[in-house]
């Protein structure tokens, strides 16, 4: 493995052990991202939190069969690549909060800061069944579109960021908006908040002021194979 696969490798590796101990995984989630216009990195196999350091990655083409050993579902991460040019980063996570208001069918409106990064809220992949086959992938990865995210109902859900880092902060985001949407719903219906605007989402949703690297930071912090 070149020298730059591994340090790709070692992000991916790290992404995974902040997803376990943020708690948007547990025994079943997995991660990627992007090598090139061909191929894609894929975390091990196994709980994310238990990836070991200098554990190896997989390389999956977008094209051909998945590899040997790779989880069924890694093929959402393979379809949102062929359709995504901009995506260089996938999170499949496993959310309670998230979970719990994926089964009454909604997904999170853009309520608060960090809600507007999914404005006016991710779109609902309305199928409870385990996602193993091509074409599911293929209608999961249309549905996205140009998301940032899309909600599995009982199932969790995928992030698609510029970058994994960017997947695995908008993953604690997404937990975030429907920590606090839940909240709102069991509030009185005349007190629920108003939502941001298109235009207030617009300025809000944005990586200026290093809001991606700060919270990065907090994800990851401790993390065995970080300087």
């Amino acid at each position: 493995m070149s020298a730059q696969l591994e340090a790709l490798a070692r992000s991916v590796r790290v992404a995974a052990r902040a997803l376990g101990r943020a708690g948007l995984v547990h025994a079943y989630g997995h991660c990627s991202a992007r090598i090139d216009a061909a191929s894609f990195l894929v975390a091990p196999s196994r709980p994310l939190g238990l990836v070991r350091p200098g554990e190896r990655c997989t390389v999956v083409p977008l094209e051909g069969e998945l590899p040997e050993g790779v989880l069924p579902e890694v093929r959402i991460h393979r379809e949102i690549y062929r359709r995504r040019p901009d995506v260089g980063g996938v999170a499949r996570i496993q959310p309670p909060k998230l979970m719990s208001l994926s089964v009454l069918g909604r997904t999170p409106l853009a309520r608060h800061g960090f809600g507007a990064y999914f404005h006016p809220q991710p779109p609902l992949w309305d199928d409870p069944l385990l996602l193993r086959s091509d074409v599911q992938a293929r209608r999961l990865a249309e549905q996205l579109g140009d998301a940032r995210a899309i909600v599995m109902r009982g199932n969790g859900a995928v992030t698609a960021g510029q970058s994994l880092q960017a997947a695995v902060v908008l993953a604690w985001y997404l937990e975030d908006a429907a920590r606090v949407e839940l909240d709102c719903l069991s509030a009185a219906a005349h007190t629920l908040p108003t939502c941001l605007s298109e235009e207030q989402s617009a300025v809000r949703a944005t990586w200026n002021g290093r809001l991606l690297e700060r919270m990065w930071d907090y994800l990851t912090a401790g993390d065995a194979e970080l300087d």
